[in-house]
């Protein structure tokens, strides 16, 4: 499983809000809403994350083992 936890803790670190995300860098709100209920996103989609939020990946998401 994949979390976007870290993506949140990033923003609030960094005082970027999804308000700033959408106005200022023109991102989709379908996006948002697929990180908001941990849906998957493209790998570019990552790529620009880390650019606006100028972070590394693990910055962005964590990676959960799935129970077996």
């Amino acid at each position: 499983m994949i979390s976007y936890e870290p993506m949140w803790e990033t923003m609030r670190s960094k005082h970027i809000t999804t308000y700033n995300l959408i106005k200022d860098y023109n991102f989709s709100r379908g996006t948002l809403d697929s990180l908001k209920q941990g849906r998957n996103i493209s790998t570019a989609t990552l790529n620009d994350i880390c650019k606006i939020l100028g972070c590394r990946v693990e910055e962005v998401l964590l990676y959960i083992p799935d129970q077996v």
